[in-house]
């Protein structure tokens, strides 16, 4: 449940400095500086490019680590560091806040969000805000934690009390379809001038702006449109009640000069079932810009029709500047997951490319009405193969090559849009990119650089009813649904995937403290706000094996379980239909070692000339050290973590999964420069200057592609 102001009072004075860790004044924090990376992913245009050109193609050879910092957790780390004034800033797995020299690594503050509120605030906290007025004389540094925002000072880490409530501001009421549900924040907001414009994920998906100084909201564009709202004949028309998904929860990007922010969006849920939700479904899947000052549409392109296959927009989009015609364009491009390109006018929103409608395959489940068509780009080429075929088996081992001939001959696939069925197929382009969360760089020629996944999974609907027709007892049936897609349906997890078991999870923590997970997320798992308190009761009766709602195929939970439950509020909203099928869950495919099971490459660096549409450079991202011993040139990896371009003429990116960063020329895609990181760097780099020095940082957790895990800093410099 969100804190309240009668809670908070007594706990303000926990959100203090590290033992011993001096405290920086206001004076200690110069104003920001073409050497800063103050905004996550560099600026407000998620271009990733830094003007800073000390480090260049001449010396890069000569980058040495500078210093480390230890941030003492495992997880998936996977913040973008900001630097201002010469200290950096960072939030970790556990949604710490610490504050660095950014010369030197050493600490000047830590705050830690569990000295305000106990339980879980989630992992992959992809970055912080940074806000200062005009003078300097205020500055505020914002951080999610769970379902609630926080204010920090940036020269102490203490609360700002004139913010929300005594610092905090609680994001949602625990009510599906109240106007101020967002049940957690992983990737950071944007400023425009005294407002912070948040997106977020679950519940109903809509984009929020507030006022930096006390939280007031001051806008919101709902992306499932309510009655009367442009684009609610694109749904069944009470859909908006208990309809979720459509969360902008990638990042937005913002033209400060024009008032304009870009928002990309996910996926309605659920997410490979749309029966209950018939039509195109704005603003589910858009670029979507609004004029930043009102919250009001200017205008958008949904790049997936009424999706059926979580091909939610992965990315911020980016802004730059190319010459197209003749002419120079201010421009924004959108990153998908699978591989594709659009590019539009960011003024207008006519593409700069032609963008077809071209037909897809047709679902046949029952109650399905899968869109006829999907749009296509015509300019740049798709940045990944768009189909798997016989000619795409691996071929690393000819046993890999026998496996993977085998299965897409029993399972074949059907190209980019699928209409997910009972007949287990291959997803290729796959579930994880294409593009993914790292998104891209541009630099000032309108070069876009953007590193992408070729990795094969396994798409396949189970029903949720048995062979006789009779209806899965209502807790097992809610499994299926909600939590199949990453535990499994047989309960055993999806390790490959890094889902766990839920087999024993009695052993790890009691029924009360599951119960309110999934009310308030964790981690990887979203807060599941649309359940009532009897479908959570019955998915946990399943799930631990009792005697109550699970085995009850259309009861609530019995009133003795509900009153035991009665601690949290159930939800005000309608209960969602059931749908007649659930999504068998996300699986790799992978061959007999554990490598993907497709002929590499698995993870490329791409350069695409926007001006032209034309792919200048592909090579592999990442390799595997077994694979290499045994004679096969570099694979790539799946790769999760963006790149970043300097003026130098190089791009930094770490991302794969080999414990490696590495700086790229940009002009020919050739490595310049590796080094080894202690855990996967699946973050994007930041880039800055202190006292004349300039340094490339990277945040080190590993824990995903199965890797170890860890949290680490790793600054680099040129050696003396």
């Amino acid at each position: 449940m969100p804190l309240r102001l009668a809670s908070l009072a007594p706990l303000l004075i926990a959100a203090t400095l590290a033992a011993n860790a001096p405290t920086l004044r206001a004076a200690d924090l110069p104003a920001q500086a073409p050497a800063d990376w103050p905004t996550y992913l560099g600026g407000k245009s998620r271009a990733n490019y830094s003007p800073l050109r000390q480090i260049d193609r001449g010396n890069v050879a000569r980058l040495k680590v500078a210093w480390t910092y230890d941030t003492g957790e495992k997880g998936e780390y996977q913040c973008n560091n900001l630097v201002i004034g010469g200290v950096l800033y960072t939030a970790t797995a556990s949604r710490r806040v610490i504050a660095l020299d950014a010369a030197t690594g050493r600490e000047l503050w830590k705050w830690d969000p569990a000295s305000v509120r106990a339980g879980p605030g989630g992992r992959r906290q992809r970055g912080l805000v940074y806000w200062q007025n005009e003078s300097g004389g205020e500055r505020r540094l914002f951080t999610g934690i769970g379902n609630a925002l926080f204010a920090l000072d940036p020269s102490t880490g203490r609360l700002i009390e004139s913010f929300g409530e005594k610092g905090v501001l609680p994001l949602t009421t625990g009510t599906v379809n109240d106007d101020d549900a967002i049940t957690g924040l992983n990737t950071p907001g944007v400023i425009y001038r005294d407002t912070l414009i948040l997106g977020g994920f679950g519940g109903p998906g809509a984009i929020r702006a507030i006022d930096v100084r006390t939280g007031a909201r001051k806008w919101i564009f709902h992306l499932i449109p309510r009655p009367g709202e442009f684009g609610h004949d694109t749904w069944p028309a009470d859909a908006w009640k208990t309809a979720t998904g459509t969360m902008p929860w990638c990042g937005q990007s913002l033209d400060e000069a024009r008032g304009i922010v870009y928002v990309a969006t996910k996926t309605a849920e659920p997410d490979f079932y749309g029966g209950f939700r018939h039509g195109q479904n704005l603003f589910a899947n858009c670029l979507v810009a609004l004029d930043a000052a009102t919250g009001k549409r200017l205008w958008h392109f949904q790049i997936v029709h009424h999706d059926l296959l979580d091909k939610d927009l992965p990315c911020a989009p980016i802004l730059l500047t190319v010459t197209h015609g003749g002419k120079k364009i201010d421009a924004v491009a959108q990153g998908t997951k699978h591989g594709n390109l659009f590019v539009f006018n960011r003024v207008t929103g006519e593409p700069l490319w032609p963008i077809e409608e071209r037909p897809v395959p047709a679902s046949t489940l029952r109650g399905e009405q899968a869109w006829p068509t999907q749009p296509f780009p015509t300019k740049p080429a798709p940045l990944m193969r768009q189909r798997y075929t016989e000619a795409d088996v691996s071929n690393i081992s000819p046993e890999a090559r026998a496996l993977s001939l085998d299965r897409i001959r029993l399972s074949p696939n059907f190209g980019p849009f699928p209409a997910p069925g009972l007949r287990e197929s291959i997803m290729f382009p796959g579930f994880d990119g294409g593009m993914e969360w790292g998104g891209g760089a541009v630099d000032p020629h309108g070069i876009y650089y953007v590193n992408v996944n070729e990795i094969p999974w396994i798409l396949q609907m189970v029903e949720t009813r048995r062979a006789d027709g009779t209806p899965l007892p209502r807790g097992e049936r809610d499994y299926l649904i909600h939590c199949a897609a990453c535990h499994g349906l047989n309960r055993k997890g999806l390790p490959e995937a890094g889902f766990p078991s839920l087999l024993d999870v009695s052993q790890r923590r009691t029924r009360d403290e599951i119960f309110k997970l999934t009310r308030t997320g964790f981690g990887r798992m979203p807060a599941f706000a649309q359940l009532t308190d009897a479908q959570r009761d019955g998915i946990l009766a399943y799930v631990l094996g009792e005697d109550s709602a699970a085995g009850r195929p259309d009861e609530a939970a019995p009133a003795a379980a509900k009153a035991k439950k009665g601690k949290a509020k159930a939800t005000a909203a309608p209960e969602a239909p059931t749908p007649p099928y659930a999504f068998g869950g996300f699986r790799r495919w992978t061959d007999h070692e554990g490598y993907p099971a497709i002929a590499p490459p698995w993870g490329t660096l791409n350069a695409v000339d926007l001006n032209t549409g034309e792919i200048k450079w592909k090579v592999p991202l990442g390799e595997y050290p077994a694979l290499t011993a045994r004679g096969l040139p570099p694979t790539g990896t799946e790769n999760y973590g963006g790149p970043v371009a300097t003026a130098g003429g190089l791009l930094f990116i770490a991302a794969s999964a080999d414990e490696t960063i590495r700086a790229f020329d940009q002009a020919t895609g050739q490595i310049l420069w590796s080094a080894p990181l202690p855990f996967t760097g699946n973050a994007t780099p930041s880039t800055y200057v202190v006292a004349g020095r300039q340094y490339v940082v990277i945040s080190a957790g590993g824990g995903k592609s199965g890797r170890p895990s860890g949290g680490a800093i790793v600054a680099f410099a040129l050696s003396d």
